[in-house]
């Protein structure tokens, strides 16, 4: 196996995961999966371009570098939301919910700082 599709795999894998588990983004691990799958097969790259969940997504981001207004405030309403709430109520006080704070933050920095297509 290729090591470009190993990676793919295991960033579509980390992309599942974080769409369930707070703090763990979903469309950075994607992207990388499709990228890797462009260097590496044809076949996987085509299927994920072709899913009704992601292809819009990776379409828009590959030939624009920009992503929906409503993929946007969906990211941002789950930044804030889920990894807010998960930062208040299930991290102990202290040092660690000062660092949930700060991913929670540059998480929503990110994620607001990427460009909004026009069309959308």
């Amino acid at each position: 196996m290729n090591l470009w599709v190993l990676f793919g795999l295991l960033s579509l894998l980390l992309g599942g995961i974080g769409a369930v588990l707070p703090l763990l983004p979903t469309t950075p691990f994607v992207l990388l999966a499709a990228w890797c799958f462009a260097r590496s097969s044809p076949r996987l790259h085509a299927w994920l371009l072709n899913s009704r969940l992601f292809g819009p997504m990776i379409r828009r981001w590959d030939e624009n570098h920009c992503i929906s207004r409503n993929v946007r405030r969906l990211a941002l309403f789950m930044v804030i939301g889920v990894g807010g709430s998960s930062v208040l109520f299930f991290v102990p006080a202290g040092w660690l919910q000062f660092a949930g704070g700060v991913l929670v933050a540059i998480g929503f920095i990110s994620v607001w700082r990427l460009k909004v297509c026009p069309d959308c």
